[in-house]
């Protein structure tokens, strides 16, 4: 105990000497000297000079003094589970640079001026529970960067410059279920970059420049329950329909979305796609769906507008005409046979009507002329039989009278009286 206050005390009079020689502009031979005496002190007391250590975190964040990551890194103790080294202005690391820390759950390196990782850099880091990249300006990051990250649970890369991430590059986090990738320059996410991420509930992609999402890099994520998308620019138009649709379905499971605020078109700019009604989307059905990946197109709304896929298409406002097909070489075809078929049909009815309207004309003459020889039979037969009546007939110029005659004639006998 009497040894460690000593060795405090010794460190803390090289310290005090340091910042003196600091201030009296003494030389740089002089500081040399100086950070050398107060690393071999602090070598043998297991945590470097300029941190704050403990059984099992050490907290080596905002250092003033010119001192290098590797030296502070080699004199860590190994069995430490937390180390914090923000705000260091720290530019680059060497590979492997955390070897030495297997033991690691977290590890912090926010706020420094990191411009890219070795591949190397977290090799051996097993047991890494969470890293914190954050404010820094990282624009590329090695495929293999998290290979070895087989525990991670929590990635932050929030504040940095990243504009494209690798399809595999977080294949191996299959424990990954925090994923921090806002404010960045990401304008899409590339087919397959989530597809090993199946635990992963909470992902934010807050602040970027993304104007579209394929529905097929969000589908893997089946336990997603809150997904940030505030602060890009979305193109509410036919490309983004699948996306929607997605949405849909995780805000049915219960999930949760803070916000998607239509840039284009301009009649839906400041309105949230998830409140839009399906109405303003139904001339998508009429319009290809081209691959927004590798083209730029302009597509027409309900409304008019010419609104396109890629934010810098120059697309303009046209009077909204409905969509022809009379010149369709299939609709031309099946038109054609359609017609014609109805021309037969109507020839072949026409001819089938006069044929029947002439039957039925004769038949009823046929009918006609049987009646009247019905109705002429008699006269013609009471003709043929007055030239016999005129034979039996009496002459009555001779004289001669028929007994019927006189007795026809005769009056009775009360007359006579």
């Amino acid at each position: 105990m009497m040894a460690s206050t000593k060795q405090r005390t010794k460190v803390q009079l090289i310290m005090k000497l340091y910042r003196w020689s600091v201030r009296t502009s003494m030389s740089i031979h002089v500081h040399a000297v100086l950070l050398t005496v107060l690393s071999l002190c602090r070598s043998s007391a297991g945590c470097p000079s300029v941190c704050t250590c403990n059984s099992t975190h050490s907290n080596c964040s905002r250092l003033d003094l010119p001192i290098s990551v590797d030296s502070i890194l080699n004199q860590l103790p190994s069995n430490l589970t937390s180390v914090s080294l923000s705000g260091n202005n720290i530019t680059s690391m060497n590979p492997q640079s955390f070897s030495n820390l297997s033991s690691l759950l977290q590890l912090d390196l926010s706020g420094n001026h990191l411009l890219t990782l070795h591949p190397t850099t977290f090799s051996l880091l097993n047991s890494l529970v969470l890293l914190d990249l954050s404010s820094n300006f990282l624009v590329n990051i090695p495929a293999d960067l998290f290979s070895d990250l087989t525990s991670l649970r929590d990635l932050v890369l929030r504040d940095n410059r990243l504009k494209v991430l690798s399809p595999r590059q977080f294949q191996s986090l299959t424990e990954l279920q925090h994923l921090d990738l806002s404010f960045n320059s990401l304008t899409s996410l590339s087919p397959g970059l989530l597809d090993g991420l199946k635990g992963l509930t909470w992902l934010s992609l807050a602040g970027n420049k993304m104007w579209t999402l394929q529905r097929s890099v969000l589908e893997p994520l089946t336990a997603l329950q809150q997904l940030q998308l505030e602060g890009n620019h979305w193109n509410c138009t036919c490309s983004i329909m699948p996306f929607r649709h997605w949405l849909e379905w995780m805000l049915y499971r219960g999930g949760q979305v803070d916000s998607i605020q239509c840039s284009l078109p301009a009649i839906l700019q400041g309105r949230d796609l998830r409140h839009v009604p399906m109405e303003m989307f139904r001339h998508c059905s009429q319009l290809p769906i081209l691959d927004t990946r590798h083209h730029s197109t302009c597509l027409r709304t309900a409304e008019g507008f010419l609104v396109s896929t890629d934010p810098a298409a120059d697309c303009f406002r046209q009077r909204h005409r409905p969509v022809s097909v009379r010149r369709a070489p299939v609709t031309v075809v099946v038109a054609g046979v359609v017609c014609g078929v109805v021309c037969v049909m109507m020839v072949v009815a026409a001819t089938y009507g006069c044929i029947y309207a002439m039957l039925a004309a004769h038949h009823q003459q046929e009918i006609l002329d049987r009646s009247l020889q019905l109705q002429q039979q008699p006269l013609m037969e009471e003709r043929e039989a007055e030239p016999g009546e005129d034979e039996t007939m009496p002459d009555l110029n001779k004289g001669a009278k028929a007994p019927e005659r006189t007795e026809w004639i005769a009056f009775p006998p009360e007359v006579c009286v």
